[in-house]
């Protein structure tokens, strides 16, 4: 987290009283916790385990938070990474467009509230596996 960006988390105090708390048990002994991810980042990161680039989720896991730490001196990198994907987005939406692939609002709305009135199915576990 940069010093700016303070306020923007100022909403979760218990969560950050919880960090605070764990601290010291957490530098001798690690942390561990449950992570929930969507679908599409859930194949992806199975996707790399199935081709070995990961030997399971912790370690993805693992590697990703390290990458995170690595890059926190360079915000100037980590901004300009940021600009070109808000770019990509914006230069795919505006092709859509062009392209006259667009839908009224309340039609959007409408299939939103319509997917997340639907039950959702339960997701999958990875289990560690003893060796």
């Amino acid at each position: 987290m940069h010093k700016d960006d303070d306020e923007a988390f100022a909403d979760n105090y218990a969560e950050r009283d919880q960090a605070k708390a764990l601290r010291e048990q957490a530098r001798a002994g690690g942390l561990r916790f449950e992570a929930y991810l969507p679908g599409e980042l859930a194949d992806w990161l199975l996707q790399r385990v199935e081709g070995g680039m990961f030997v399971d989720p912790s370690e993805a896991v693992f590697a990703i938070v390290k990458n995170f730490i690595e890059m926190e001196p360079h915000r100037d990198l980590r901004d300009e990474l940021l600009r070109r994907i808000l770019d990509a987005s914006l230069k795919s939406g505006l092709e859509d467009v062009e392209a006259g692939r667009t839908r009224p609002a309340d039609e959007v709305f409408d299939e939103l509230r319509r997917k997340m009135a639907e039950p959702r199915p339960e997701p999958a576990r990875w289990a560690k596996i003893a060796r």
